[in-house]
């Protein structure tokens, strides 16, 4: 059986940056099995630009945004091998893949990074009710007919949920000549980020229906019709609201789920809220010596904060190696009010790293509020906010030395101002 230090399962820029950070930490022998035919994951068909921003300072396209990293990765000597697909993780950190050119193959490694992505809801997990016609996409697979494949899935089109890749196939629809009636939300706020708000509806007057949902779909082969209507404080539709649209094709923009097959068979601890890893501060999974990064470990709104992630988790993978698992007795982190998930989940007090930066959303949109960190009623750190909303995902740094005289679990509440 063929041994090598560290693993990554996917190439995004998760992927990627993990096996980057990995090597420029000291660590030799790097190899990432990706299951598609080339690196850069979901990116190779995001066209648009706001690609790193943070990471390269500059505005690039997803697919430039990942050349980024595969070039770095090349350099370093990063071993990759595409068209790969990884069938099964066990807990003694052996990995069984299959390949054309290999065939069935298990390898084993010292330590293992999942950095496998995302996936999205689709209409069984909405249940909308009428018919199964053609014309029912979620917008991840009319974002790649049309950017990879240069098909476009429909000329007068709905859109229900306003998350992001929704936003954008708005635009993009639009700017191809397509008609967007609107996008229905069924929250009382938006689910994207104000940019592609601004950017992808409002600068197009696509009309946004907040706190409304798909109630009826009509179409025998292709899809025809669509009725919303207003739903009340439960999410139940309120009758006599009802409107209807005369439409080829519905898009479903309805959130991300962690793609975390390989971890559950694995046996791996699963946070119920973020639907990924329960990791500790060096993105350790609840398995010894398997780390979670990126869209893998809970959805992000950039993909410069899924590679800052993945740059982080190899950092935690390479002193695991060099050193050994972090030891001493274990403290959790809890979301207070009005968070919803905290990350990392678990903490070492007697062996952090120089710096932990802990991410959460916040439950329902915040005006003039206080991010409070603390560790039973020792304040730690409290942070002033304007405005925070459940789409954008925040984040507190700390310094190691914070936290290593912590006796209770460590706390993140958000107390929005009288």
């Amino acid at each position: 059986m063929e041994h090598v230090q560290a693993i990554v399962i996917g190439s995004g820029c998760a992927g990627l940056a993990a096996a980057i950070s990995l090597k420029q930490s000291g660590i030799q022998d790097v190899l990432i099995l990706e299951k598609d035919d080339e690196p850069g994951g979901i990116l190779n068909q995001c066209i648009h630009n706001g690609f790193g921003l943070t990471t390269f300072h500059e505005q690039l396209s997803g697919p430039a945004f990942a050349e980024r990293f595969e070039d770095q990765a090349e350099k370093l000597g990063v071993r990759l091998k595409h068209g790969t697909m990884v069938t099964k993780v066990n807990p003694d950190k052996t990995v069984e893949y299959v390949n054309p050119q290999e065939g069935y193959v298990t390898i084993s490694a010292d330590a293992i990074i999942l950095a496998v992505g995302c996936y999205e809801r689709s209409r069984g997990a909405v249940e909308i009710p009428g018919e199964r016609p053609a014309g029912i996409y979620t917008a991840g697979q009319a974002q790649r007919y049309l950017n990879m494949d240069g098909y476009l899935v429909g000329k007068r089109v709905f859109i229900l949920g306003s998350g992001d890749i929704g936003l954008i196939m708005a635009r993009r629809m639009t700017l191809e000549g397509a008609k967007v009636l609107g996008v229905a939300e069924l929250m009382p706020y938006s689910n994207g980020l104000p940019r592609n708000m601004k950017q992808c509806l409002e600068d197009f007057n696509i009309p946004l229906y907040l706190s409304h949902t798909v109630t009826h779909i009509t179409g025998h082969d292709r899809l025809s019709k669509i009725e919303i209507a207003q739903v009340d404080k439960d999410r139940h539709p309120i009758p006599g609201t009802e409107k209807s649209f005369d439409v080829d094709t519905l898009l479903l923009s309805v959130g991300l789920i962690p793609e975390n097959h390989l971890g559950d068979a694995a046996g791996i601890l699963m946070d119920p809220h973020t639907k990924g890893p329960v990791v500790d501060e060096n993105y350790m999974t609840s398995i010894d010596g398997i780390f979670a990064a990126g869209n893998g470990l809970h959805v992000h709104d950039l993909a410069d904060f899924a590679a800052h992630q993945g740059n982080k988790a190899g950092e935690g993978a390479a002193r695991y190696i060099l050193h050994g698992a972090s030891a001493g007795r274990i403290l959790h982190t809890a979301a207070g009010e009005n968070v919803g998930y905290v990350v990392p989940g678990i903490l070492h007090p007697s062996c952090l790293p120089p710096t932990i930066e802990f991410y959460f959303r916040v439950r329902k949109p915040l005006q003039t509020s206080k991010i409070i960190v603390r560790s039973g009623s020792q304040i730690i750190r409290t942070i002033e906010k304007d405005h925070l909303i459940p789409s954008e995902m925040e984040n507190v740094i700390l310094a190691g030395k914070q936290l290593e005289g912590i006796q209770e679990d460590l706390i993140i509440e958000v107390k929005e101002n009288a």
